[in-house]
């Protein structure tokens, strides 16, 4: 029974398809290993000209080299063969210098012309002039030479005053170097001629010390010898660089300034053309007739739907996965979202948002780089992805922040807690990145919130994370913290003291308003408070003093620095800020004795800032403080945001003569690199290490350390929070520079600062 047709069209269409494919599969891998064979012909034709340029370079530069060699071992020998003719001819002279010069003029031009082939030689003094009569062509030639050859014969004769005397079998101190004469790339050599006549005496050169000069150019003879040895096919000699597309240039380079003196320019012999220009048609045929076959098989072919559908869901991918750690990006999470309060209509359930913000990661990134950064993240991602459960969903929505949605989460169950708390665990244990050689640590904070009401905007909820996420970060970091409706009241207190701070800023000249006799809607003032820094010596002089900026609140009373300066900071404030307190500083230690000194700390936003110096700089015009008197100091985590332009910026106000300090030493990723890199002119030891001293053994340790650092570098100490006299005691026995803290002072207004500074100048005075 005959097979039915459609069975046997069907098994034709099948037949075909996989025939295609084979044929497909033929022609791709055919037209591949063309390609790699055409590729790996041009790279190796390529390998092969580099090679053979390379050295035909090296063997023109060792020529050159040889000829150095050559024209040094010269000028020994010319030199003392011309310092014997010098005796000989003035003995045969019978004293008569002049027959003897010309004699051995005449006789030494031939030998080094002829024999040595050298363009020109001249016999000279000490001075430069020449020392035997010569033609007037001879004195014109040697007048253009003389300004360049001058700086050779002062040199030898350099060495010469300082070389010992009396006899020595040692050569005569020589000279050669290339340069351009007469327009010429040329090897010039000068070589001292010792020996007495009565013509060097009658020169003004009473030693008998002459100097002979000679000179070969390069682009003559020298440079067919040369090509005619080296194979460097055309060699020419050339002033630029002009070669044609088929030529190359090689340049001769002045021996005592390095500048281009001339280039030689010839075709090079490129066998690696040769054999891509013999293979190029027969491989272009080969692949006009593979593409050919291929393209006829293309046409009789369908596009497969399927390899359509697998780049469909690719490119989807990619627009809802984030590219790095491949954890959905904020377009996915929010369709989870949606989906998660949709599901929460249908039934009585609970969910958490919980955001995620890594800690000290940008110190990772600016230390080690963007590439460690990028591991640091996928392995975080790992140890999240080993926590969560499948339904649960983690995003990335930021550089260095993470999203969290628990979609089913049963009332009185605080599993949630748990699991950020692991999360806490697990990324405050060491990253080793890079297989191992770079080891750091982290931590994160997360903040989150729990919502069952499927009405509430997604928004709402976001912003309720959000400030959970804040709290735990502005409460100490590596902690887990829920939202609370007080939260807001918070965040509300700190908006309106940003907005306050902005109005102050406004006007930051305002006189302070008198004590007791604020306006209910007075916003307060800015006062700058100082602190006094002593020498840490038997009387504790003063010094100098810290500026420290407080804000008298009407409501909040007196606020310190760290209750608005992180606030300035956020909002963008901080230059505007940074650079009144320099200002009032600058005016209030104007009134001081010369001898102090005013410290105020400045941001990385300012030093950032293009116009820093020049600012920092009006702002001692303006207020006529001297630049030495002003001293500005930054913390050690400012120093990682410090960039080149920064660094050329504080290099600039130190060449004025203000000092830079970092504050709070040892506190942050300490950088010796820093230290010298940007000069540091003083180290401040951190309160911290001070307050361990006659407590903790390690303290000592740690201050002494710090302070012998600073003495091997050159760097003036300052210890912050003495407040025993135990401690100033340690400080000054172990070598510190000055002491500061609540055993000296406390920081106060400057009215109160002028009245002890006056008190402290009466007390000396009477102890005088």
């Amino acid at each position: 029974m005959p097979a039915d047709p459609s069975v046997r069209l069907s098994a034709h269409r099948a037949t075909w398809t996989s025939s295609g494919s084979i044929l497909v599969l033929l022609a791709i891998s055919g037209l591949a290993i063309l390609g790699l064979v055409f590729l790996a012909a041009i790279w190796a034709g390529e390998e092969s000209d580099a090679a053979a340029l390379d050295r035909q370079r090296q063997l023109v530069d060792g020529r050159l080299h040889d000829q150095l060699e050559r024209v040094s071992q010269d000028m020994q020998l010319m030199g003392a063969g011309y310092a014997s003719l010098l005796v000989g001819d003035s003995a045969a002279a019978g004293g008569r210098s002049e027959r003897a010069g010309a004699r051995s003029a005449a006789t030494f031009g031939k030998i080094a012309t002829t024999v040595f082939g050298y363009n020109a030689a001249f016999l000279v003094t000490p001075e430069g002039e020449l020392a035997l009569q010569s033609d007037s062509e001879t004195k014109r030639r040697f007048k253009w030479v003389r300004p360049l050859l001058q700086p050779m014969i002062q040199e030898l004769e350099a060495k010469q005053h300082g070389a010992p005397q009396g006899p020595s079998s040692d050569p005569e101190p020589s000279r050669v170097e290339l340069m351009r004469l007469e327009g010429r790339p040329s090897v010039a050599g000068v070589v001292s001629v010792t020996g007495s006549s009565g013509g060097d005496a009658q020169q003004g050169n009473p030693g008998g010390r002459l100097y002979l000069v000679a000179l070969r150019f390069l682009d003559g003879v020298t440079l067919d010898t040369l090509s005619r040895e080296q194979g460097l096919a055309g060699a020419r000699y050339a002033r630029t660089a002009d070669q044609e597309k088929n030529e190359v240039a090689f340049q001769i380079a002045a021996t005592a300034t390095g500048e281009p003196i001339g280039f030689i320019i010839w075709t090079p012999d490129l066998p690696g053309s040769r054999v891509i220009g013999r293979l190029v048609p027969v491989l272009s045929i080969a692949g006009l007739v593979i593409a050919g076959l291929f393209f006829a098989l293309m046409g009789r072919l369908r596009a497969s739907l399927r390899d359509l559908s697998a780049s469909e869901h690719h490119a989807r991918h990619l627009s809802l996965h984030d590219v790095l750690t491949g954890l959905p990006n904020r377009a996915l999470f929010a369709a989870r979202f949606e989906q998660c309060l949709a599901a929460m209509k249908a039934a009585d359930r609970r969910a958490v948002l919980a955001l995620v913000d890594l800690d000290r990661f940008k110190e990772v990134n600016d230390i080690h780089g963007h590439p460690a950064g990028d591991e640091l993240l996928r392995c975080v991602v790992d140890r999240m992805n080993a926590l969560i459960k499948s339904g649960d969903t983690l995003a990335r929505v930021g550089g260095d922040e993470f999203a969290l949605l628990l979609p089913d989460i049963r009332k009185g169950d605080d599993g949630h807690v748990a699991l950020c708390n692991e999360i806490i665990e697990a990324l405050s244990r060491p990253f080793q990145l890079r297989g191992g050689d770079i080891v750091v640590r982290i931590g994160c904070s997360i903040g989150i919130a729990v919502f069952q009401d499927a009405t509430q905007a997604i928004s709402e909820i976001l912003r309720r994370a959000d400030v959970a996420l804040y709290e735990a970060k502005t409460s100490g970091r590596g902690r887990v913290i829920a939202y609370d409706p007080s939260m807001d009241h918070r965040v509300e207190a700190r908006e309106s003291l940003k907005n306050d701070l902005r109005l102050v800023l406004e006007d930051p000249e305002s006189l302070p308003a008198p004590a007791g006799n604020l306006r209910p809607d007075d916003l307060g003032h800015l006062e700058v408070f100082f602190q006094g820094v002593h020498r840490a010596e038997a009387r504790g002089g003063l010094s100098g003093a810290e500026a420290l900026v407080r804000w008298r609140h009407p409501t909040r009373g007196l606020l310190s620095p760290n209750k608005f300066i992180p606030i300035a900071e956020e909002a963008g404030m901080i230059d505007q800020l940074g650079e009144w307190v320099l200002r009032s500083a600058a005016r209030a230690a104007v009134r001081w004795p010369a001898h102090m000194s005013v410290a105020v700390n400045v941001s990385p936003s300012q030093i950032k800032h293009r116009d820093f110096d020049r600012h920092v700089l009006s702002i001692l015009a303006e207020t006529g403080l001297q630049p030495s008197r002003l001293e500005l100091e930054l913390t050690e985590a400012a120093l990682f945001d410090i960039d080149e332009n920064a660094q050329a910026t504080l290099g600039k106000l130190r060449s004025q003569g203000i000092r830079i300090a970092l504050d709070d030493f040892g506190t942050g990723f300490s950088s010796l690199s820093h230290l010298i890199q940007l000069n540091i002119d003083r180290i401040k030891i951190d309160r911290s290490f001070v307050r361990l001293l006659g407590t903790q053994a390690e303290g000592a340790a740690i201050v002494s350390a710090i302070l012998g650092l600073s003495r091997t570098l050159g760097k003036a100490t300052t210890a912050e929070g003495v407040e025993t006299e135990g401690q100033r005691d340690f400080l000054v026995a172990a070598g510190c520079n000055d002491l500061q803290g609540f055993l000296f002072s406390r920081p106060m207004p400057l009215a109160d600062f002028l009245s002890s500074l006056r008190l402290a100048e009466a007390v000396s005075q009477a102890r005088g």
